[in-house]
């Protein structure tokens, strides 16, 4: 029963898109029809400028942290992983929103900073890198997604099995999210920072 409810509560509370939310209440506006047509924090930044974005961010981060917190103190640390599969795939998917979300990288970043912080800072700062040096934000997201099982194998004291399996999670999430980023940057088409 227990579990149920860590998976409901978790799943609901990544329905809760604050993407489109903000974009409702300050622009009267369906943040999924403008731009990259994306939920998230960068296409908050590209259509609504920078403090809408950070504010998305901040709040799809918390939304990570929380549930993780949650299904912790339910069930222990194996909550705390259920409830990060299910939050993120709440905010990728959500009823609420005809499972048209977003692709979960500020949620997946709050799941993270709970489960394993300095892995987590590892590949943020691997992913914001490539960002920066490439001017691609999607490309340094998926190198933050696909790095963080990789960075957990090199650098982790203690190897856990269910662990590594939700970075695998995430990250074949995360790149499924990202297919059409990728057919972009393929051909050249990809949207760059500052672009």
């Amino acid at each position: 029963m227990k579990i149920i409810f860590i998976i409901l509560i978790a799943y609901l509370l990544g329905n809760f898109s604050s993407a489109y939310l903000i974009g409702k209440f300050f622009k009267n506006m369906d943040i999924r029809k403008s731009g990259s047509g994306n939920a998230g924090a960068t296409n908050v930044v590209r259509v609504m400028g920078k403090k809408f974005g950070v504010i998305t961010f901040l709040l799809d981060f918390l939304k990570g942290i929380i549930a993780v917190v949650l299904g912790n103190s339910i069930i222990g640390y194996n909550g705390g992983l259920l409830a990060a599969i299910f939050v993120v795939i709440g905010h990728d998917w959500p009823l609420l929103l005809g499972f048209k979300g977003g692709k979960g990288i500020s949620t997946t970043i709050g799941c993270y900073a709970i489960l394993n912080f300095p892995i987590a800072l590892i590949s943020v700062i691997v992913g914001i890198v490539v960002a920066l040096i490439s001017k691609f934000v999607s490309l340094g997201s998926i190198v933050f997604l696909t790095s963080m099982p990789v960075l957990y194998l090199m650098f982790s004291d203690e190897f856990d099995k269910y662990f590594f399996l939700l970075t695998i999670v995430f990250a074949i999430i995360g790149v499924y999210k990202h297919k059409d980023n990728i057919k972009r940057l393929i051909k050249g088409e990809e949207n760059r920072i500052g672009g």
